[in-house]
């Protein structure tokens, strides 16, 4: 049906995920108008916070570090003393022992020998010889062109397949160059190795978080934009973005089980990029429609235990880099914040990914408990006897997949888009990479002062290119942005 009210809401912003919420809030310090549609109950997306019999748990871990100005300022601004310091602690379970991440000199050589450390160091220079003299293509070319053959096999290609589901073969180079770049990890082995005679640089020692876990940054996000006139509607799924001459003039979003149509001047979409095209009104040209259709997502399922022990093991998250073992992670949440649980207990997080349909997907919140109980004991971090309950919780489309394929889906829908006069995409779905949260938010402010200002900011090349990341020129020219409002 149609609205009977033919007035514009504004600007349409799809998505209530950190990203999404950002563009609404810079909306309202403008004073433009504007509504979010979000299919989900609540806000947050991947970075919301789940409820569960009291205890409160993340979708996976997320830390609050940036390197970005505003976005630290708008962070401390919202959360004010609820915003914790937390000391970091991680561990790497590998070949049946924990190793201190990052790692540490005794770890390494304890695992290594002194045979394999020559291996791994004619691997090294091996590879230092031979760099350049072929393109960097996938994953498995750049790690191995940057740390030898050895150490790629050693330390990144069980994990990384486990979490992606293809070989590292297959994983596009530009996974490597986002997430690995400075990665101590590298530096400590190297070290050990005498490879590197620089002092190691640890990772983050710290980190910010809410006090009641992410979600409640968002949740407190969407309290100041609804404040600001511009309202934030749950279980309202857009299903059609109607286009004339490459202007957006209305959506149709569904709402138990009615469609109703929402003229807006123009939309800010968050929403995965595949969904972003199959919903336009008329449909692209069948070349846009097929590289949407290429885009590939991997799922997860968070498995979450109730612990009767308040400190099964002292990490905040342990990676679990075992191919016996399917969960790819798992989180203690006491450790991230007392607040999260009951007293005396905790609650752990095993994270799974995989697509969906696999067979973690279907299982029943029983069959996925007693999964994640009998991994994690056998590998010694739970007493089985004192699992007090559990759940799992479904994330389709969590993190978009660098494939053979993307890359170049990616370039044709971005020059399509590009057409258009009033339709702006951004965040991790929205373009289709691999962000943390501060880049995401950073991108939906490029986004929106692109659509109300009509700046030119390349809210495609944050994170990619020099100019665009925490040091480059970009960031040096709006650090006085007013977030904080």
């Amino acid at each position: 049906m149609r609205a009977g009210n033919e007035q514009s809401v504004g600007t349409a912003v799809l998505g209530a995920g950190p990203a999404g919420l950002t563009a609404a809030y810079v909306l309202c310090l403008r004073g433009a108008p504007g509504a979010v549609y979000e299919a989900d109950g609540t806000v947050g997306g991947i970075a919301k916070t789940v409820l569960y019999d009291g205890y409160r748990f993340d979708l996976g871990g997320h830390r609050f570090f940036t390197k970005l100005g505003p976005i630290r300022r708008l962070w401390e601004e919202i959360m004010g003393d609820d915003f914790l310091l937390r000391p970091r602690l991680s561990r790497i379970y590998y070949d049946g022992k924990f190793l201190a991440y990052p790692l540490q000199a005794r770890d390494v050589v304890s695992r290594l020998g002194i045979y394999e450390s020559f291996m791994c160091s004619l691997s090294y220079f091996w590879s230092r010889l031979n760099r350049g003299r072929e393109h960097l293509e996938t994953f498995e070319d750049w790690v191995t062109a940057h740390f030898g053959k050895r150490l790629y096999d050693a330390f990144f290609r069980s994990y990384t397949e486990k979490v992606w589901g293809i070989p590292g073969s297959e994983i596009q180079s530009e996974w490597a160059v986002q997430r690995i770049k400075d990665f101590s990890f590298w530096r400590a082995l190297l070290a050990v190795l005498h490879l590197q005679r620089s002092k190691v640089t640890t990772l983050i020692e710290e980190f910010h978080y809410p006090r009641l876990g992410p979600g409640q940054m968002w949740e407190r996000m969407q309290e100041r934009v609804e404040e600001r006139g511009v309202p934030v509607h749950f279980h309202h799924r857009a299903t059609s973005i109607r286009h004339e001459h490459n202007v957006v003039t209305g959506i149709t979003v569904e709402s138990d089980g009615r469609a109703i149509d929402v003229p807006v001047d123009a939309v800010l979409s968050s929403i995965p990029l595949s969904e972003l095209i199959l919903r336009l009104d008329p449909a692209p040209p069948d070349d846009i429609v097929a590289a949407a259709r290429r885009l590939r997502y991997r799922s997860l399922c968070l498995v979450a235990l109730l612990i009767d022990d308040e400190q099964p093991f002292p990490d905040n998250w342990i990676y679990l880099h075992d191919p016996d073992t399917r969960a790819g992670r798992v989180q203690n949440f006491g450790a991230w914040s007392p607040d999260l649980v009951k007293p005396g207990t905790t609650c752990l997080g095993a994270e799974y990914f995989c697509f969906e349909g696999d067979e973690i997907w279907e299982m029943s919140d029983e069959e996925a408990v007693e999964l994640t109980t009998t991994e994690l004991a056998r590998i010694g971090l739970v007493n089985p006897a004192d699992v007090l309950d559990g759940v799992k919780v479904r994330v389709p489309k969590a993190y978009p997949m660098y494939d053979p394929y993307y890359r170049e889906a990616v370039a044709v829908i971005h020059g399509y888009l590009a057409g258009f006069e009033n339709l702006k995409t951004f965040g991790r779905n929205g373009l289709h990479r691999y962000n943390n949260q501060d880049h995401s938010m950073w991108t939906a402010i490029l986004a929106t002062l692109n659509l109300l200002d009509g700046t030119n900011h390349d809210v495609w090349a944050v994170n990619t290119e020099a100019e665009y990341h925490e040091e480059g020129r970009i960031v040096d020219e709006l650090l006085d942005i007013e977030l904080v409002g």
